[in-house]
């Protein structure tokens, strides 16, 4: 099975600093086979069997742990996750000069509709939705310091999402099709 595991909080402003070399060497050291990181945000592909999601995440926040002494979440997600994800997201959506496009991907305690209920959308500029395992979040640029989307940062679901513009997740889910091969 093809797997994306999703760190929380790494190489971002300068704090929980992971060299992704490493990082790799870690999952290997775990077990994980095929391991191929993208950018520096935490984003680790791999191929692994016989674990459930959850306990894969366990073992690989103890890997983490053990060798940089960081407590980072992990969510994973699996190949098939990740398209059901994708094909929700809008072709026209994308994250440029023009528009920011987000996918914050949920932590499983509250992977459900009802966290809509409790974020800041703004009908007239924001366009949210949910799928199972994110909320998809879209701004034009222009209307970005009005947008709900700032008024997560802060909230109790900020610390249960880990956020990736639309661009990487299409190419996340473009190296695992690859793997799935």
């Amino acid at each position: 099975m093809i797997y994306i595991a999703l760190l929380r909080g790494i190489n971002v402003g300068g704090n929980n600093k992971i060299d992704m070399k490493l990082l790799k060497h870690t999952f290997k050291q775990a077990g994980m086979c095929d391991v191929v990181t993208y950018i520096n945000t935490g984003n680790i592909i791999f191929a692994y069997k016989d674990k459930s999601k959850t306990e894969l995440a366990r073992m690989l926040e103890e890997a983490i742990h053990n060798d940089f002494g960081l407590y980072i979440k992990v969510v994973i997600r699996t190949v098939d996750d990740v398209r059901g994800i994708i094909n929700a997201i809008p072709d026209t959506w994308k994250n440029d000069k023009e528009m920011t496009s987000d996918v914050m991907f949920l932590w499983d305690e509250i992977d459900d509709e009802s966290v809509l209920e409790h974020l800041v959308i703004k009908p007239d500029i924001d366009t949210v939705k949910y799928v199972p395992g994110a909320i998809l979040w879209c701004v034009d640029k222009i209307n970005v310091t009005k947008s709900g989307r700032s008024k997560i940062i802060g909230s109790k679901i900020y610390k249960q999402v880990t956020v990736r513009n639309v661009n990487t997740a299409r190419k996340i889910y473009e190296l695992m099709q690859a793997q799935n091969r």
